[in-house]
């Protein structure tokens, strides 16, 4: 069955200029977009209403105006922020943009430290901060270009990147030993995320997550929450939930076959736990959101 990769290898754009803009509205076109992560640097800026976006189990709330920095490899998740939703749009651009001649001096200096978990940075920055007074002409230009991106506007793109990257590296600093033993900690866990993607139809214990990562249970519980924001459990069922969710949107599958494909084997529990994540039970779920495409 097709689903969302927790780590995205799509190409953005081109291979000859990996950089795209994509708009966004929750709970509209999609209700939220799962725990993942890429080789990309990607802005996420907020347009309207308000979104929520989980970053290494941190969850920063965006309103109209706000911006977050997602550096490559973060695992990151985007999520309705209130009843209302909101709009924004993602700017991905992969790494190789800044590269030039082979052992650029740039590239290895200011973009490389970010692929290798050498510095970070502050990720969140609400309207009116000084970064996002700074950047924000930039984005709202390449937002007002986005269609003719590849066609006429590559230069001003590039500058804009690169403008962008001057003022990331201004205002990252340097991994402590003490970040980088918790990012290690992290990166060892998307183990047990690559996990529930291949066997999320199965039995899925805390012990069998645990053991993919090479930890205790207790130790994995607790850096499972701290990295998700949810125990081990509500993710999974939360995983099968939004699976459940695609498949009534894109297929005539009955609804207790979905449910079993999905993982679930109780139906009354489907069916409550459906309801609660998406406000309508299955069968009208379905029709609501083919009605809304129509």
């Amino acid at each position: 069955m097709e689903h969302t990769p927790i780590h995205e290898t799509k190409l953005h754009g081109t291979i000859s200029f990996p950089y795209s803009i994509y708009k966004g509205r929750i709970p509209e076109w999609i209700h939220s977009f799962p725990l993942h992560w890429h080789d990309d640097f990607e802005l996420i800026y907020c347009t309207q209403g308000q979104i929520q976006v989980t970053l290494w189990g941190q969850a920063y709330t965006l309103r109209a105006g706000d911006l977050i920095i997602i550096l490559p490899h973060a695992v990151h998740s985007i999520e309705q922020g209130d009843l209302a939703g909101g709009e924004y749009f993602n700017i991905l651009f992969h790494p190789s943009l800044f590269k030039g001649a082979e052992n650029d001096p740039c590239y290895d200096k200011y973009v490389l430290p970010f692929l290798n978990d050498k510095r970070t940075m502050e990720y969140f920055y609400p309207v009116g901060s000084s970064l996002s007074q700074t950047v924000t002409p930039c984005i709202l230009s390449m937002l007002e270009h986005r269609k003719e991106s590849y066609t006429t506007h590559e230069l001003m793109v590039k500058s804009h990147l690169f403008f962008l990257l001057y003022h990331i590296n201004q205002h990252s600093a340097a991994i402590t030993s003490d970040n980088s033993h918790q990012r290690l900690s992290y990166s060892r866990l998307k183990n047990a995320l690559y996990y529930v993607q291949k066997f999320y139809d199965r039995d899925i214990s805390v012990q069998k997550a645990a053991k993919q990562c090479g930890f205790s249970e207790s130790h994995f519980m607790k850096l499972f929450r701290e990295l998700t924001g949810m125990s081990f459990n509500a993710y999974l069922v939360n995983y099968r939930l939004e699976l459940a969710a695609k498949q009534l949107a894109e297929t005539d599958n009955k609804v207790i076959d979905i449910m079993e494909n999905c993982g679930f084997h109780n139906q009354s529990y489907f069916t409550r736990a459906f309801q609660k994540k998406y406000h309508q039970p299955p069968l009208l779920y379905r029709k609501t959101v083919r009605a809304d495409h129509e």
